[in-house]
């Protein structure tokens, strides 16, 4: 099974303050060895970390994130600055987005069932891929209706849990569905601190 990543947004204001940040992702991007996926997660949050510790955790060798450009890289694949910007300056409802992610999905195109880890309402990578893997191409059924933040938390649960989604085929499937119940909350297991700890 292969799970492919949907990009990060990279052309807003915390990649303008990555590039010149002085952390060491700042210090390892301006150096142009970065990995991907620690950028994009930095860049995005909650949504796209939960997206990459559900794919490392249930398929890591066999994961790969759209970069948009680029087409499909592994999570580890080292960029700099120059790249951000790049990627930042692409589309993904165009062609310059569509055909890497095609070149590099038809060298998948054997690979069995392909989970994809994104939004399904997003037409230009949703139809390129479905034009590569028809039916093979299925998503986490529980998105539908989520936001980007329950996504994120609904994956990183199953990841901690080891616990794979139900998933259904893209083809055919409800891109636009009525909201779910938001997620139960999670018992903190940390002390709760007095006002006078600070």
């Amino acid at each position: 099974m292969v799970f492919l990543v949907s990009p990060a947004r990279t052309n807003g204001l915390r990649a303008d303050q990555l590039a010149v940040s002085r952390s060491p992702m700042g210090e390892a991007l301006r150096a142009g060895r970065a990995p991907l996926g620690d950028v994009f997660t930095w860049l995005s949050a909650l949504y796209f970390r939960g997206k990459l510790t559900y794919a490392h955790a249930f398929a890591e060798r066999s994961t790969y994130i759209m970069a948009p450009g680029l087409g499909l890289v592994p999570a580890a694949h080292p960029i700099g600055v120059a790249e951000l910007r790049a990627m930042a300056a692409i589309d993904i409802e165009s062609d310059a987005f569509a055909e890497p992610l095609r070149r590099d999905a038809t060298r998948l195109r054997h690979r069995g069932h392909v989970v994809l880890l994104g939004s399904i309402a997003t037409g230009k990578y949703v139809d390129t891929l479905l034009d590569v893997f028809g039916a093979r191409l299925v998503f986490p059924a529980s998105f539908v209706g989520r936001g980007d933040m329950s996504r994120g938390g609904l994956l990183l649960r199953a990841a901690r849990a080891g616990t794979q989604l139900e998933y259904t085929p893209v083809q055919g499937a409800v891109r636009h569905g009525k909201r779910p119940p938001r997620l139960p909350r999670v018992a903190s297991t940390e002390p709760r601190r007095s006002a006078r700890q600070g």
